[in-house]
Parts: structure tokens; C-alpha cells; sequence
């Protein structure tokens, strides 16, 4: 059982995109909850979160560090996974996380994985993009390929660091490529 922890930066569109893509896991039986994780107060995460029968959590600070950390210090889970808003998993991801998960609990040994980045066919390509890809290719994974780590190795690496830049790069450094997964289930980003 897993929970899912989303930062949404109040957007409801990419939020709803990401809860689509989640409900086959909970019917699975899969995720236990899902966590929206909003600092704006503006009211349209909270409502989401109530008609989506998610948990809403308010948190101070604008990072998405701090959204992270105060998702997995409310999760109730033994594993945790991070999605940014506007993640789509692809089609294969729940099979492939339960053997994840299994795999991982019977070895003994700390592992985490991140899914396989893969940009919507319908956005369009600009500088950013160019530079986020020869990123990936350089230093491995960034933040929005999301995360799967159980909670007690979460909690030996420190977590996020919530006041840091660029915390999901640091959790990422922290690591390391060896204890580090590569799933082959793709995540889109839409919105």
C-alpha cells in the first residue's frame, strides 16, 4: 500500500489530470490515499481534494520541498510515492509498482525508483525543454519524473529538505544512482 503525495500550486486542471491517471491504482487496491498539498489557500485544491475523496493538506511556504516534506510527514503509508501535478502515468505502472514494492521488501536492501520521462505529444518543444533533456542526460532524473520510496528509507535519507532550492534535486543526489531504479512505466506531463 502506498500513498501518493501531490504538490498542486492551487491549479486545479493539472491536479484533476494526475487523480484521472491514479483511480485504476485505487482500484487495485494499490494506493491506500492520495494527498493534495497546496500552499496557495485559494480554496480550489480543497474542493478538488473533497469531490476526489483525497486528503487535502495546507502547509506555509511556497517550495515544492516544503510541499513534499508536509505531504510525507501526514502520509500513513509504508511507501510513498511523489507526483508532481499534471503527471500522467502510463498504462503498466501499477503492475510494475507492486513488483517494485515486492522485490524491494523481500531483498532488504534500500531502493527507490523513478519513472521513465516522456514529453505529451501535444505541447509544444521550446528552450526549456532542450535544456531539461540534456539535464536528464547528464545528471540522471529530475523532480517530475516523480519518486517511489518506502517511508523508513525516506526517513534515513532526511526527505525532502523543505527550505532548500531545489530539494527534489538534493533527495535525488542523496540517492545516488546505485540505489536508484529506473522503471520502465512512462510519465507525461500534462498542463
Amino acid at each position: 500500500m502506498l500513498s501518493v503525495i501531490i504538490p498542486t500550486e492551487g491549479v486545479e486542471q493539472t491536479a484533476v489530470a494526475t487523480l484521472a491517471a491514479l483511480v485504476p491504482g485505487a482500484a487495485a487496491g494499490i494506493i491506500r490515499e492520495v494527498l493534495l498539498v497546496d500552499g496557495t489557500r485559494n480554496g480550489v485544491i480543497e474542493r478538488v481534494a473533497d469531490v476526489a475523496g483525497c486528503r487535502f493538506i495546507g502547509f506555509e511556504g511556497s517550495s515544492q520541498g516544503a510541499a513534499r516534506a508536509a505531504g510525507a510527514l501526514q502520509a500513513r503509508s509504508p511507501w510513498l510515492m511523489f507526483l508532481p501535478a499534471g503527471a500522467v502515468l502510463e498504462t503498466g505502472w501499477i503492475e510494475e509498482t507492486t513488483q517494485f514494492i515486492q522485490a524491494v521488501s523481500s531483498s532488504g536492501r534500500d531502493r527507490a525508483a523513478v519513472f521513465r520521462y516522456a514529453r505529451s505529444p501535444y505541447s509544444d518543444t521550446g528552450l526549456g525543454d532542450i535544456f531539461r533533456a540534456v539535464a536528464r542526460k547528464l545528471v540522471g532524473p529530475l523532480g517530475d519524473q516523480g519518486l517511489l520510496i518506502a517511508r523508513d528509507h525516506y526517513d534515513r535519507i532526511g526527505g525532502y529538505p523543505p527550505q532548500a532550492r531545489r530539494s527534489e534535486a538534493q533527495l535525488l543526489r542523496r540517492l545516488g544512482r546505485s540505489s536508484r531504479t529506473m522503471l520502465r512505466s512512462r510519465i507525461v506531463m500534462v498542463g
